[in-house]
């Protein structure tokens, strides 16, 4: 083994440390060294492990975080059409709580020799989350494609929407409808997504009502992602005197509907609601939900355009991809009431 290590870095002129890296499919080596050291293992008669064959032809990984929000649902079932219209077969990961992790799954997708991998809000999106495993796929060399989260320093192409343009138009909107406690209810700050919301809600905020940082702070809730997070968040809002609430997500604002109707209130009467994504069924609900509709199809269909010209080669831009979304008013927002409304006096037992 040592002589073939030798005679291999000897035909591509790369050092035996090199070699071994490629042999194990290891990252570390630039694309062209590897190719030369693929090129040496053709010209010497040598055949290639099978690790190192041909990706399997038309499969790509599609890793969602989980299917119960129905936008990841409505993500993945675009990315597949557009994937099928290119002549490429989508492996579903989705991920449950404690089952598969994302790490997991990109090893299972690495044994099936995918030729790419789309993560629609994976760790990327999680500012604490080690970068290191995007490096390692990209320095493979493997094409992916991140969806809704950016890490700088990740030298792949990203699509995501403009979540602080999502915050600035909600809260322009309730502006517009004569709200002044407009509070924000999203999930944990952590995630960039939510980070640009923040951004986008406070500056709305100072900018239409020159509100102060001590009552932007106040009237910013972060919880947990989904009906329960949604609700449980709202109702401290709502206890403080809040007309009006942005979401971070269409689960949380029907969390935040239920919240005003457990306290007597009804929506849009007493309280106005606005969530984010525009998620399939969204508009048949009571009432149906204003939000801001996230571009689900324009973003889908830019990620495997982006994928697949990686993958034949034509490398697409390292940089971030942003969509604007547009806001859907339907009936769960109106203005605010002339007179202070009167809150339900707490039932003692």
């Amino acid at each position: 083994m040592r002589a073939r290590l030798s005679d291999i870095a000897q035909q591509a002129d790369v050092s035996e440390a090199t070699v071994s890296r490629v042999l194990n499919d290891r990252p570390g080596v630039s694309p062209d060294k590897r190719q030369a050291v693929l090129t040496a293992l053709d010209v010497l008669g040598y055949e290639r492990p099978q690790r190192l064959r041909k990706r399997s032809a038309g499969l790509v990984g599609l890793v969602v975080p989980e299917l119960e929000n129905p936008i990841f649902p409505a993500f993945a079932q675009t990315i597949e059409s557009a994937l099928a219209h290119r002549g490429f077969t989508p492996v579903l990961c989705t991920q449950t709580p404690g089952g598969v992790t994302e790490d997991e799954y990109v090893d299972l997708l690495l044994d099936r020799q995918v030729s790419g991998i789309i993560f629609v809000s994976g760790l990327h999106a999680d500012t604490t989350s080690d970068p290191a495993r995007y490096r390692k796929l990209v320095e493979r060399p493997l094409p992916i494609v991140l969806i809704n989260g950016y890490m700088p320093g990740i030298e792949a192409p990203f699509v995501s929407c403009d979540d602080r343009e999502a915050g600035d138009l909600a809260v322009s909107h309730l502006v517009a409808l004569g709200h002044e406690r407009i509070g924000l209810v999203t999930g944990p700050e952590r995630f960039l997504p939510v980070q640009r919301k923040i951004a986008g809600y406070r500056g709305a905020m100072r900018r239409h009502l020159d509100a102060p940082d001590s009552v932007l702070d106040a009237m910013t809730a972060l919880t947990l992602f989904g009906v329960e997070g949604g609700e449980a968040a709202a109702g401290r809002l709502i206890d403080d005197g809040v007309t009006g609430i942005v979401c971070g997500s269409d689960l949380m604002a029907l969390g935040s509907i239920r919240a005003a109707r457990q306290r007597g209130l009804t929506v849009p009467g007493d309280l106005s609601v606005i969530g984010f994504d525009d998620s399939p069924l969204i508009a048949f609900t009571d009432p149906p939900l204003t939000t801001v509709r996230q571009p689900v199809s324009p973003m889908s269909v830019a990620a495997v355009n982006t994928l697949v010209d990686e993958i034949n080669g034509h490398a697409a831009p390292r940089s971030e991809f942003v969509y604007r979304p547009d806001l859907i008013v339907r009936s769960s927002t109106a203005a605010v009431r002339a007179a202070p409304r009167s809150r339900p006096r707490s039932i003692s037992a």
